[in-house]
């Protein structure tokens, strides 16, 4: 198993659970300004990234998981730079933003049921 990211939830916005409901998670690192905090879930890393995920690694967030149908073209350097990614559950084949990475969809509600506080996001290929 190759994890290409691992972090920890430290933060929800009070606007996230609207969009997981809709099927998008905002990433950002620990300090965002408090505009885009609002809409994100803050995290912190818990250790370097690793080389970056193809299509048909895997995310998990909690106890859910998705598989990863497409990365934009700087979500990658975005995540490992600044912290910062906008996940799309909602089994696209090409990113429509560079900086997003798209995955199979997932239920909305179960999506925000698992956005809390420790919770870990792991993005891990097989091999």
């Amino acid at each position: 198993m190759t994890i290409h990211y691992k972090t920890r939830l430290t933060s929800i916005g009070p606007e996230v659970a609207d969009l997981a409901e809709g099927g998008v998670l905002i990433l950002f690192a620990d300090g965002a300004p408090p505009e885009l905090a609002e809409v994100s879930v803050l995290h912190a890393a818990e250790g370097p990234a690793g080389p970056p995920p193809a299509v048909g690694s895997t995310i998990r967030i909690g106890d859910l998981a998705a598989s990863v149908t497409a990365v934009g073209e700087t979500a990658w350097a975005k995540v490992t730079d600044m912290g910062h990614v906008v996940f799309s559950f909602n089994g696209a084949s090409q990113a429509d933003r560079p900086g997003e990475i798209c995955a199979d969809p997932i239920d909305g509600a179960d999506l925000a049921a698992q956005l809390k506080s420790g919770t870990d996001i792991i993005i891990e290929s097989a091999g």
